[in-house]
């Protein structure tokens, strides 16, 4: 049994991408597949796809890559872990690297960047940084 899910879904992604696979698969929940979408919406990943396999379904998720082989995807970090929550307020959503990063944000509306729930005054769960 599996005690942290989006752990291990950036855990896969990092190690992915460090080798300079193309794709990595995720086992499937509908929290994943928000994430990925998240991800692609901001570019940080080219796409995914979800394929079901002997009536599984798991998550592909296609990296992307700058040229000069540099990964998009530079460093993804889980902030709130099953054991310690990490909540915020809309004033207090960390910028990432001046900005230049993405915090994921569970809120009241779904999965957002930071940047969106700050727009919508929002708060909720920080999920995990990604630069």
């Amino acid at each position: 049994m599996m005690t942290d899910p989006i752990a291990d879904m950036l855990t896969r992604i990092r190690n992915a991408s460090a080798a300079f696979h193309p794709t990595v698969d995720v086992p499937h929940t509908r929290l994943k597949e928000a994430i990925a979408a998240l991800l692609a919406e901001e570019k940080y990943i080219k796409g995914y796809e979800v394929v079901e396999t002997d009536g599984r379904k798991t998550i592909r998720v296609s990296l992307l890559y700058l040229p000069g082989r540099k990964r998009a995807i530079r460093e993804i970090a889980r902030v709130s872990t099953p054991g310690r929550r990490v909540y915020v307020s809309r004033d207090e959503i960390p910028l990432v690297k001046d900005g230049l990063g993405l915090a994921v944000i569970s809120t009241s509306r779904g999965l957002v960047s930071g940047r969106v729930a700050q727009e919508l005054g929002l708060g909720g769960e920080v999920l995990f940084t990604v630069w």
